[in-house]
């Protein structure tokens, strides 16, 4: 245990600033909400395989790692407001590439324009979390990221509402049995009009972006930059590699947004296994947002008494446990364990940034953050392979066992693997 720490985690000079940063954080959580869902959507829409519609996630969480890197290129020549400028920017034409993509009925079309999207989620990520860190005490920066993160879980919810009212309960493809026996110009109709219903959402966060974007483009925010001429990025980089504190927080972030991103997307095959309809499964979803945001906040306040590794370390292994009964039941008391896993995920993406950039001077926090936000690659990769486990039988969920387990179940293994090295970083930096 540590004692409470009395130093402010917000310093008042700075709580406007910090609020317009925390909007963002929404803004992202809510575009990785209504995504998710998209994966089953255009699943059944289109005829997809489990594997195949993942490629929504490869598309969403690949533009991360593309462009995290010149995104933190940018702002260490430039400025935090110009980052987050061409963010917003990004992630409204990624947004608004869903209005063609819809005419087109392309499925390579809406990827692209997820992967659009992302570049923008990119910029924004990569200069909002270390400027959080930067914009205020030291001694109290992990604290005010998860402060600013908590944001995040209130946009998931508002994602997950609007992907839940206004898509899956619309689509009309959700609402047959077999959509693959219709005949080809039913089938035709009703995906016009499902791929419609997926696209409205978009095209109005495309518009809300753009007014956000005018906004910052109007508002004062504070620079925050080192003194003084700056090192060789060759440097920074090779300082950064020596750095076993941060080399390890990369891996453990690749593996922490991968894990997240199963638990998330796979909550709807899961239900599917146990007879369950895809709204019905984004009740539990939203439930699991509402812990998720919870924990946040529970675990925000943990932090001014208890080492921010060990907390990490004690919420991964109860991860874990929880994983361990969607493992083993098949049936609706496993679903309650898969949405419980987002209580104790909640602290660990701000804990493991936070713990990853503690010991970095400024300067290498510019670049060291790109590297923390490249390893969001994890949700693209981590769901594919869980996906090609689950169509280890066919395109359903329930076709074969593994060790007497559903292929579904199973393939809940992956996530687990995740968070046992969690554990082991959260372990090694308890002091």
């Amino acid at each position: 245990m540590k004692k409470s720490n009395t130093t402010p985690i917000v310093p008042k000079n700075v709580f406007i600033p910090f609020i317009l940063l925390t909007s963002l954080f929404a803004l992202w959580g809510f575009a990785n909400a209504v995504t998710d869902p998209m994966v089953q959507a255009f699943k059944k829409i289109l005829e997809l395989s489990n594997s195949q519609a993942a490629w929504v996630q490869m598309a969403f969480y690949g533009g991360y790692f593309c462009m995290a890197l010149p995104a933190a290129l940018f702002m260490r020549k430039y400025s935090y407001k110009a980052v987050i400028l061409i963010g917003l920017g990004l992630y409204a034409a990624g947004a608004l590439l869903f209005y063609p993509a819809a005419m087109t009925e392309k499925f390579w079309f809406f990827c692209l324009g997820l992967y659009v999207l992302t570049f923008g989620l990119a910029f924004l990520e990569t200069a909002a979390n270390p400027y959080v860190l930067a914009l205020g005490p030291k001694e109290t920066a992990t604290q005010r990221l998860n402060l600013a993160q908590a944001f995040n879980p209130i946009g998931s919810i508002l994602g997950l509402f609007v992907a839940q009212q206004y898509v899956l309960k619309k689509l009309q493809s959700d609402d047959i049995a077999d959509f693959s026996v219709l005949d080809e110009a039913s089938k035709a109709l009703i995906k016009t009009t499902d791929l419609i219903v997926i696209r409205d959402p978009y095209v109005v966060l495309g518009l809300v972006i753009l007014a956000v974007l005018v906004l910052f483009a109007v508002s004062k925010i504070p620079h925050s930059k080192e003194e003084g001429i700056k090192n060789q990025i060759e440097d920074t980089f090779k300082k950064l590699f020596k750095n076993r504190s941060y080399t390890s927080g990369v891996f453990a972030q690749i593996l922490y947004v991968g894990a997240q991103i199963m638990c998330w997307t796979y909550i709807y095959q899961y239900a599917e296994g146990i007879g369950m309809d895809s709204v019905s499964a984004g009740y539990y979803q939203m439930a699991a947002f509402i812990l998720f945001t919870f924990g946040r906040a529970i675990g925000t306040y943990l932090l001014r008494f208890v080492n921010a590794g060990r907390l990490l370390m004690i919420n991964a292994l109860l991860a874990i446990g929880c994983l361990v009964g969607v493992i083993l039941i098949n049936n609706e008391a496993g679903l309650y364990c898969l949405v419980s896993v987002s209580f104790f995920m909640s602290l660990m993406f701000p804990t493991i940034y936070g713990i990853a950039l503690g010991k970095l001077t400024e300067e290498e926090s510019k670049i060291g953050s790109a590297g923390l936000v490249m390893a969001i690659v994890g949700g693209a990769l981590m769901p594919k392979l869980q996906g090609m486990i689950i169509d280890l039988g066919g395109y359903g969920v329930n076709d074969v066992s593994i060790f007497g387990i559903s292929e579904i179940n199973f393939s809940f293994l992956l996530p687990v693997l995740c968070f046992v090295f969690i554990a082991r970083y959260g372990r090694k930096n308890r002091a």
